[in-house]
């Protein structure tokens, strides 16, 4: 069946061939809207996992296929559970009819992106493939800085995030059969680059996406140092929102502002807290002697306030860190932030990432201590800003695109 919405009539000569990306993933789903929002080019999308809503943001764009939605929110090895769930939600035959969705999308295309791991790499590949056009793969998960410190030991306790932490040899393969290669770091395009795979690094996904600051936050500060609270997109949230504003209410010397990505429905407050509504953007916890501004649509803001952040997210603690903030973290029963979870961005991120114990008492301790230390911030903003990188890869990549389309 022809997924609904999608032109399917051959492409005149003289019309400009569409660019089909694939993506699995909300982060995923951001890199992709914003690379596609860079091209000269009509837009046909395909998200693997959600509805990939960021594109909607994309003048024009057409969506590919059918709609997956997944328990873990696209974390089905995260955890045996997560797994169990998601089968159970028909992640085996949702996931072969998507197969299928992009190799009808890809008809009339000129260039298949793909941003995600390797598995949405197999699912482009095969769509490229049957259309035969060229593939680019965008690779924003992996990086070898994963591996530092890695032990036997430790990989075998993470054998479930294996593929997440280095590329698997079928995924070498796949991906040097594409026309480019971009990866997120420079000692991934190393580590590729030893394997025979030509990859390029340009910059950092994670800047390219984070947004410039929303509105002005200065009524929420009054002057003291910024804590972030980053709860993330993903159902972590309802466990560690909770945490945050009960750990924030014990460092008055900071103001707290939460950013938060969901409806209001969604917020989890502490026992005894209210949530205090303002508007559609703005509500107060209210609890523990204290009210906390949580704010919609203002992560950008929050982020380039903040002096220091507690984040049980991946994309977004990567970005605190990459603008020099040092992020303090804990372990949630999942689906995203699980422990494992949290030693491998430990890895990535370096003395940017404190992980402590998921109690209000450890993390206000380990806060105020960041807070006092100036050398120790110090060396956390420097491995931030170094092991993140710039932002400037989507540029690159949206020319890159744009000469394969065209070629």
């Amino acid at each position: 069946m022809i997924p609904a919405g999608l032109p399917f009539s051959p492409t005149p000569p003289s019309a400009q061939q569409p660019a089909l990306l694939i993506s699995n993933g909300t982060a995923e789903d951001l890199i992709g809207a914003r690379l596609a929002r860079l091209l000269r080019l009509p837009v046909r999308y395909s998200p693997l996992v959600g509805e990939g809503r960021a594109y909607a943001a994309v003048p024009g764009a057409v969506r590919v296929g059918r709609v997956l939605r997944l328990p873990s929110g696209g974390f089905p090895f995260g955890s045996l559970e997560n797994l169990r769930a998601d089968l159970k939600a028909g992640l085996v035959g949702e996931s072969l009819g998507q197969w299928q969705d992009a190799v009808r999308g890809a008809r009339g295309a000129g260039v298949v992106v793909v941003v995600g791991d390797a598995y949405a790499l197999m699912v482009g590949t095969l769509a490229a493939r049957r259309a035969g056009i060229p593939l680019i793969h965008v690779q924003p998960l992996l990086s070898a800085q994963y591996l530092e410190g890695l032990s036997v030991r430790g990989a075998m306790q993470e054998l479930n995030a294996l593929g997440a932490n280095l590329p698997m040899p079928y995924e070498l393969r796949l991906a040097a059969g594409a026309h480019a290669v971009f990866v997120r770091d420079a000692a991934t395009a190393r580590y590729y680059a030893a394997r025979g795979v030509a990859a390029r690094w340009a910059g950092s996904f994670a800047m390219d996406v984070l947004a410039a600051p929303e509105r002005d936050l200065s009524r929420w500060t009054a002057g003291k140092p910024v804590l972030a609270l980053i709860p993330g997109s993903r159902e972590d949230h309802r466990q560690s929102l909770p945490l945050m504003l009960l750990a924030a209410a014990r460092l008055p010397e900071l103001a707290a502002l939460v950013a938060w990505p969901h409806d209001w429905e969604a917020v989890s407050l502490p026992p005894g807290w209210t949530l205090d509504i303002q508007s559609e953007t703005e509500a107060l916890a209210v609890g523990g002697g204290v009210q906390l501004p949580v704010l919609r649509g203002a992560f950008g803001a929050i982020a380039h306030a903040a002096d220091v952040a507690i984040g049980t997210a991946g994309t977004a603690n990567e970005q605190l860190a990459g603008l020099g903030k040092p992020v303090v973290a804990f372990a949630t029963s999942g689906p995203q932030f699980t422990m494992g979870f949290a030693r491998r961005q430990g890895r990535l991120l370096g003395e940017a990432l404190s992980v402590v114990e998921a109690n209000p008492d450890a993390l206000a301790a380990e806060i105020r201590a960041l807070h006092h230390d100036g050398p120790r911030r110090a060396r956390a903003a420097l491995a931030g800003l170094t092991r993140i990188g710039p932002a400037g890869a989507l540029g690159v990549i949206a020319e890159e695109v744009q000469r394969a389309a065209e070629g």
